[in-house]
């Protein structure tokens, strides 16, 4: 493996230099897997990349900085030459492989620090905590602001600041310029904040989910949500404030389905009922998450807590508005034997949900 930010190896941050290297230990037939670490640090890194398309026994693995070398460059830069594997932070799983805590107090480190592995190597909060911070301030928002030459970064941080604060709540660009306006009277337009928006999610910090009409079966424009790809991450933005179990469960769940390939939206459903008094009127439900993956699709509402027949009533109502035989499922945050009543509606616990292989067919 080639590490290129290590001084040792600066000599192959240039491009004639690093071919040579690699074709030096190329030295017969067999095969051949090269890493590369911080490819973006060489210049016209895409030339030696390239290099090697047609070298039938060399395999190419790289990484590099957010700041330079996002997804959107592979399509762009090697237009279906390479392929993107995308690495997301621990899942529950693969931090209880490693946890020491029985699962109800691992769930509740997971969703306040997070899940990035190097996390799990500080046994003190505190020290979870300046890692955590270091790593926000120093590596994604310096990222960011590098790499589109942001000039004024204060809008920046006080648009994390917003979408940290309403994790799982439907918003837009203008709601968000709205909410700049009423917080400190400073305007910015909602064009600007869709672009932050969008470097926000190009470099893996967030992720939008889109609203989808289920009975329409179409999208809708907006508005639509945002979930971090590590709460950890959001958590220190808030300097561990707002830590609401509902939302913050929402969030993992969201990012469990991300990892076992599902697109994930947010679903509505329309619907006409009539009050007490036989009027009629339309409502619109909503789904937490519509999951599909090739011709599978499930249904599924987040719900820490159910502690009341009202509550119970309010995550199934949606459910009986939707005319299609796909799984429904609630998932609760406490444990509980998984159970499905008369009309299909299953109920897991996230440990469950979690922890089993294949829990969406439990």
């Amino acid at each position: 493996m080639v590490d290129l930010e290590d001084r040792r190896n600066k000599a192959l941050r240039d491009p004639d230099n690093l071919l040579a290297y690699i074709d030096s230990q190329i030295t017969d037939k067999s095969q051949y897997y090269i890493l590369i670490d911080e490819i973006q640090l060489v210049d016209e890194f895409d030339d030696v990349l390239n290099s090697y398309l047609k070298v039938p026994n060399a395999d190419l693995y790289v990484t590099g900085s957010n700041a330079k070398f996002l997804s959107k460059d592979i399509d762009t830069r090697f237009r279906g030459r390479g392929e993107e594997i995308r690495v997301y932070p621990l899942t529950f799983s693969e931090f209880m492989s490693v946890s020491q805590r029985e699962p109800e107090l691992a769930f509740e480190e997971y969703m306040t620090f997070g899940g990035l592995p190097q996390v799990l190597e500080f046994p003190q909060p505190d020290r979870k905590y300046s890692y955590l911070k270091t790593l926000f301030a120093k590596t994604y928002l310096t990222d960011i602001v590098e790499r589109y030459k942001i000039k004024n970064d204060e809008e920046l941080e006080m648009l994390l600041d917003f979408i940290s604060s309403s994790i799982g709540s439907l918003t837009n660009p203008t709601k968000l310029a709205n909410t700049f306006r009423s917080a400190n009277k400073k305007g910015v337009t909602d064009k600007t904040i869709k672009t932050y928006l969008e470097y926000l999610c190009d470099s893996f910090l967030i992720e939008k989910a889109q609203r989808y009409d289920v009975k329409g079966k179409g999208y809708i424009g907006t508005p639509y949500k945002f979930y971090f790809t590590d709460l950890g991450l959001r958590n220190v933005r808030l300097n561990f404030r707002q830590l609401e179990k509902s939302h913050m469960m929402e969030n993992v769940i969201f990012n469990e389905l991300l990892v076992r390939g599902f697109n994930v939206d947010v679903g509505v459903v329309p619907a006409t009922i009539r009050n007490s008094e036989g009027k009629q009127r339309k409502v619109a439900y909503e789904i937490d998450f519509v999951c599909n993956k090739g011709n599978q699709r499930y249904y599924i509402q987040s719900a820490y807590r159910m502690e009341s027949d009202e509550k119970v009533e309010q995550e199934r109502n949606s459910f009986r508005n939707i005319d299609d035989s796909f799984k429904k499922i609630i998932i609760v945050g406490h444990p509980i034997l998984v159970e499905r009543d008369n009309q299909g509606v299953t109920t897991m616990s996230i440990y469950d949900f979690l922890l089993k292989e294949n829990s969406l067919e439990l």
